[in-house]
């Protein structure tokens, strides 16, 4: 919990995105589809237009502040609620100031502009409320929680906060030169691109019809333990990808990346490195990966860590359960 030297407002801070509009060349304009952001998510989804000639995007936006911001009596004045744009991956902010709705009311209501050409991947939407407190001005004595921040993603079709991982079926033997040497195995993992990918060899004798069919409850069975195990690579290889691709401080501190880079080592990290705050975590496994000794010892940690989110445990222990009924029956 972070300290302040001056009252800050209690209770919650709270923005939402009501409408988009998307503006093409000229004045053409075009709302976006309300299944394009989500009030659940928090997540706007500007990759499902059918359009691709937008220039800019404006959002409405409205934010809920305690009624207490602007009571007469209270230890701060010249009020302001006000939505700011961040995209790490750009370095660009956009900030704009929210207006009452009502008088007194707990609504403030605003539009903010997003430029296509000035954003690359996804850009962060939160809502501060300013005022000058003790005679300082452009303290911010209220903000929305870091979770509950809306995401603007640029290319995304759905409005998911978490992305969805690209899965690409190909054959290895007749596909891409770098693929060919890889044509004995099922499946690889490219780390490469803006996301990961996980490409499926249909040379592969089966494997298509096992990871999307409908068969029969074994193959039920040996396709959810396949997948899982698919998983461990995707979040094993994109840890590895990570943690190796660091900008480092000056000072020597390594830095989280702003892409799915940082996403990835953020859920990971705390199963690798446990009981330590992220930041902290993330310059012991820098040290150890760049040092002398210790990268070997934190393999199990990363193994776990990668096992854990793809559910190998849950469905390991389903297809056992469900091999064991399967026994059960035919004995009777």
């Amino acid at each position: 919990m972070r300290a302040y030297p001056y009252k800050r407002l209690p209770g919650a801070v709270s923005l939402r995105v009501t409408s988009v509009v998307l503006k093409g060349p000229g004045e053409s304009r075009e709302p976006l589809d309300t299944k394009a952001f989500s009030v659940v998510e928090q997540v706007v989804a500007l990759g499902q237009s059918e359009r691709d000639d937008w220039e800019s995007a404006r959002l409405s936006l409205s934010a809920t502040v305690s009624a207490k911001a602007t009571e007469p009596d209270s230890c701060w004045s010249d009020v302001s609620v006000v939505a700011v744009l961040t995209e790490k991956a750009t370095n660009t902010r956009v900030a704009v100031r929210l207006a009452p709705e009502a008088e007194g009311g707990r609504q403030w209501i605003g539009q903010l502009d997003l430029w296509r050409a000035s954003h690359l991947d996804r850009a962060a939407l939160a809502v501060h409320v300013v005022a000058t407190v003790d005679g300082v001005r452009g303290r911010v004595i209220a903000s929305s929680e870091r979770e509950k921040e809306w995401i603007v993603d640029l290319t995304a079709e759905s409005p998911l906060r978490q992305r969805e991982l690209d899965v690409v079926e190909v054959g290895f033997g007749s596909g891409p030169e770098w693929l060919r040497p890889f044509r004995e195995v099922p499946w690889v993992v490219d780390t490469s691109g803006r996301l990961p990918a996980v490409h499926v060899n249909t040379d592969f004798e089966g494997i298509t019809d096992l990871v999307g069919g409908n068969g029969s409850s074994v193959e039920g069975l040996v396709r959810d333990l396949l997948l899982a195990q698919m998983c461990t690579d995707v979040w094993t290889a994109v840890f590895h990808t990570a943690i190796g691709d660091l900008e480092i401080e000056d000072d020597g501190t390594p830095l989280f990346p702003h892409d799915w880079r940082g996403e990835v080592l953020r859920e990971m990290l705390p199963d690798v490195v446990p009981s330590r705050p992220v930041e902290e975590a993330l310059r012991e496994v820098h040290r150890r990966r760049t040092g002398a000794s210790g990268w070997t010892d934190l393999q199990p940690r990363i193994h776990f860590a990668a096992a854990r989110r793809a559910e190998v445990p849950k469905a390991l222990s389903t297809t056992i359960r469900g091999l064991d009924r399967l026994h059960q029956e035919n004995d009777a």
